[in-house]
């Protein structure tokens, strides 16, 4: 069974997975990236799961609060 996990890319938190049998990529709006934005986001584990960095609701908010942060490499961690 294939599984496809959501981490934010600031913070490390996990917040969802979807596990089933077969997903398809336009299902997940996978189709609608560029290929540099595939290779930012997506990322697919030897084991056959597939990890997703997005940003979680905390720090959308605190970089929308605080732009400024999107200067830093890491700033939420």
């Amino acid at each position: 069974m294939m599984a496809i996990n959501y981490v934010c890319r600031h913070c490390r938190t996990f917040i969802g997975r979807i596990e089933a049998p077969y997903v398809s990529e336009s299902q997940l709006g996978f189709h609608f990236l560029t290929p540099d934005e595939r290779r930012d986001i997506i990322a697919y584990d030897s084991n056959g799961d597939t990890t997703v960095r997005v940003t979680c609701d905390y720090c959308s908010e605190a970089l929308e609060n605080n732009p400024e942060l999107t200067l830093l490499s890491n700033p939420l961690q």
